[in-house]
């Protein structure tokens, strides 16, 4: 592993140019482009989500003369979007929170719930409806796709930022107990995020299934990813005596060690005690496998 001061550098590439033809564009306007979710919702299923947010990315919206933030692929209801709105608002004066649905229904049957500038909601995908924003949360959006279709996703969310802007990508089970997401600037992705109720869990790895689209099926031996997720648990593994302070103490504990080991882990340490971490995406993106093996079996392939 490259030394942490030197990793925060590097970007990952993004995966290749689709070969087919990019979206064509309605009459007089971009189309929406994406396809619709499931629509599964529940009231504080991205409260996880929500508090990296007020505890990293107040700064970035308070300085912006439009603090604009979009709310990408809401559902059925617009409860996450309003909670959103609760959360960051009495924090951020003058924000504005646009939820989009690619299903024209979905932004019907929340009409009532509109209250512009300070909440909307609009027909749009991964475009952003040409809102340049700020901010993008964009949750449980990806899954049903594949990693070519959300790499071109990921690259259409930071083309449609304002300077300066990010996009949050990620997942989360339906209660909002464990939790995964991506952060990316117009450069590419930065970090990965696991958050998790700590009582919820036997170890750290069983968070491999909330990972995003860009890892997910990447969590085999040989990838950085699935390195991350072994010595996190083996950290967890040694911490087991923390245990008679409570799972959170035991969480601090594994990554205490994992920031000994050298693993880029960013932010505060006082993350921790939620069941949160933080890692730099170059210590956790894709690579190749090499000539003649394949990346799941580490083998040579026939």
């Amino acid at each position: 592993m490259s030394e942490a001061g030197s990793e925060h550098k590097k970007r990952a590439s993004l995966s290749p140019q689709p070969r087919r033809k990019a979206p064509r564009l309605a009459a007089g306007r971009a189309r929406a482009l994406g396809l619709p979710t499931r629509g599964t919702t529940n009231a504080n299923r991205l409260r996880r989500v929500d508090r990296w947010l007020l505890a990293t990315q107040l700064p970035r919206l308070r300085d912006s003369p439009r603090p604009l933030v979009v709310d990408l692929g809401y559902g059925a209801s617009a409860v996450t979007t309003l909670e959103l709105v609760e959360r960051l608002g009495p924090e951020v004066e003058g924000l504005e929170v646009v939820g989009l649905e690619i299903d024209p229904e979905r932004v019907a049957a929340v009409a009532a719930d509109r209250d512009p500038p300070r909440v909307d909601f609009r027909v749009g995908g991964f475009e952003l409806a040409g809102l340049q924003p700020l901010l993008v949360r964009a949750f449980n959006v990806l899954r049903q796709y594949d990693e070519e279709s959300a790499a071109r996703a990921w690259d259409t969310m930071r083309a449609g930022l304002a300077p300066g802007g990010l996009v949050v990508e990620g997942t989360c089970d339906e209660w909002g107990r464990r939790a995964a997401w991506v952060a990316l600037d117009a450069d590419g992705p930065l970090t990965l995020t696991l958050s998790v109720r700590v009582s919820d869990i036997d170890r750290p790895s069983d968070l491999a299934e909330r990972l995003p689209k860009a890892l997910i099926h990447h969590n085999v031996p040989g990838q950085p990813v699935h390195d991350f997720l072994q010595a996190f648990d083996a950290a967890w593994a040694t911490a087991a005596g923390m245990s008679a302070f409570g799972p959170r103490q035991r969480w601090v504990a594994a990554v205490e060690a994992l920031a000994e080991q050298g693993w880029p882990l960013v932010g505060s340490s006082r993350r921790w005690r939620h069941g949160e971490v933080t890692v730099r995406w170059s210590a956790v993106a894709p690579v190749q496998p090499p000539p003649g093996q394949t990346e799941r079996s580490g083998r040579a392939a026939p």
